[in-house]
């Protein structure tokens, strides 16, 4: 099942395997996911706690990338993935052609903190890594911040294929990011105003309701 929350605020965390967050929400989940009798259909009793934040991928709008190459950077959450298997992952997200076109491909130099790169394409390595973990339970903390538009419609259809098959938590302003997810939570200075599916929520003509009309707008 998939699962979307729109926008932030809570309190805790525990350290995930692809990214961390500063968001207070995100690390809300974290923890209690974490405390979480079941989550996916895991029996956390037959988990370790390294074994179980391995479940757990992270996608942040503070990117982290280290020094290293790109193809470094995408086998963080599964060292053991071949070329081939990253290449692929990256190609059905829509990635691919943009870490293709860096000055040597996957094989690029990523400075410290990826800081010879653009904020789109250090975002882009970040959802891309996500792909390529394979993760149980995805987070998705405003992921698609540093994407322009047209970039984001590219990677969208993906992101989705990706979240239908697994638990997926996704804090976004963006509603194009959410408005596919079977519950919606809508936060207003951290209390759940409104909850439901996107047609569901268009038909109180509330808050979320408001909130699609400046987006569609824009």
């Amino acid at each position: 099942m998939s699962q979307s929350a729109s926008e932030p605020e809570s309190q805790r965390e525990d350290r995930p395997p692809v990214a961390s967050s500063s968001d207070p929400l995100a690390h809300s989940l974290t923890g209690s996911l974490a405390a979480a009798a079941a989550p996916d259909g895991l029996d956390i009793s037959r988990h370790t706690l390294e074994s179980l934040h391995r479940q757990l991928g992270i996608v942040t709008q503070e990117n982290f990338l280290f020094t290293g190459t790109v193809l470094d950077n995408l086998r963080f959450g599964r060292p053991d993935a071949t070329e081939a298997e990253v290449i692929a992952a990256a190609t059905k997200l829509g990635t691919h052609e943009v870490i293709a076109r860096l000055p040597d491909g996957y094989h690029t130099k990523v400075g410290e903190r990826g800081g010879n790169l653009s904020a789109g394409e250090r975002q882009l390595i970040t959802i891309t890594r996500a792909m390529v973990a394979e993760p149980r339970i995805l987070i998705f903390d405003e992921a698609t911040s540093a994407v322009d538009p047209q970039t984001e419609r590219l990677i969208q259809h993906a992101l989705e294929e990706l979240f239908a098959r697994r638990t997926s938590f996704v804090i976004a302003h963006r509603l194009s990011t959410v408005r596919h997810a079977n519950l919606i939570l809508v936060l207003d200075h951290g209390r759940i105003v409104e909850r439901g599916t996107h047609d569901e929520l268009l038909a109180l003509n509330g808050t979320y309701a408001q909130l699609h009309a400046e987006f569609v707008r824009v």
